[in-house]
């Protein structure tokens, strides 16, 4: 069902300050940022090898990603695994008792169909299914 990590998704206050240690310092480059407007967020991609970074700055005060950074602060808020068919692994994770957040696929950054897994059946973590065409 899980084909890699797709993405590590990472809460920040602001993605032009944030973008600066990962292109200046590491050496990487951001290849596109957008807005989500469902999801109140702004995000950054940052490939790296068959993988990307994610960086999440929140456009409302009232978003997930704000809320996220008032409770833990900035770091690691998901990770996004790809997998082929998300309506498929969400039956499946649901057929074996595994809580979700999202139970129907949402639209995602970059044009992909994302659900969430909620972190009390993932040991803590905010796990996101990911499927790319």
């Amino acid at each position: 069902m899980i084909k890699k990590v797709d993405h590590i998704g990472i809460a920040v206050k602001s993605i032009e300050e944030a973008r600066k240690f990962y292109e200046e310092v590491l050496g990487l480059k951001v290849t596109g940022i957008e807005e989500v407007k469902e999801q109140k967020v702004k995000t950054a991609f940052i490939p790296v090898g068959e993988s990307e970074i994610e960086l999440l700055e929140s456009t409302s005060e009232d978003g997930p990603v704000a809320k996220f950074i008032e409770k833990r602060g900035e770091g690691i808020h998901h990770i996004a695994l790809q997998v082929d068919d998300i309506e498929k692994a969400l039956e499946e994770l649901k057929g074996k008792g595994v809580k979700l957040i999202d139970e129907v696929p949402r639209y995602g950054a970059g044009g992909a169909k994302i659900a969430f897994v909620h972190p009390k059946s993932a040991n803590g973590v905010l796990l996101e299914l990911c499927e790319r065409k």
